[in-house]
């Protein structure tokens, strides 16, 4: 039997919370890989393509927000005026 892809595989086992893997499986359609999902995340997370925004505070978040929005919109005003609050 052909093998469908070149690249090598190895399987490995991690400990996850268990609420959180049966998160995943609901988000999951029948003809979708688990590995697949979870390799992507592995790969995006090594590319630094990721924001973590747990690990981020409030005023940082708005912070991105306030970068990726357009100075002459409305959410950038009320962007503005929440940094203003969190900044006190």
């Amino acid at each position: 039997m052909k093998r469908r892809t070149n690249r090598r595989t190895a399987p490995v086992h991690v400990t996850i919370p268990v609420r959180l893997l049966e998160d995943l499986d609901e988000t999951l359609s029948f003809n979708q890989s688990r590995s697949r999902i979870i390799t992507k995340l592995i790969e995006n997370y090594l590319e630094g393509d990721q924001i973590h925004i747990g690990s981020m505070t409030k005023r940082q978040i708005v912070i991105n927000l306030i970068n990726q929005t357009d100075p002459e919109s409305s959410e950038y005003v009320l962007l503005t005026s929440l940094l203003q609050i969190l900044s006190k």
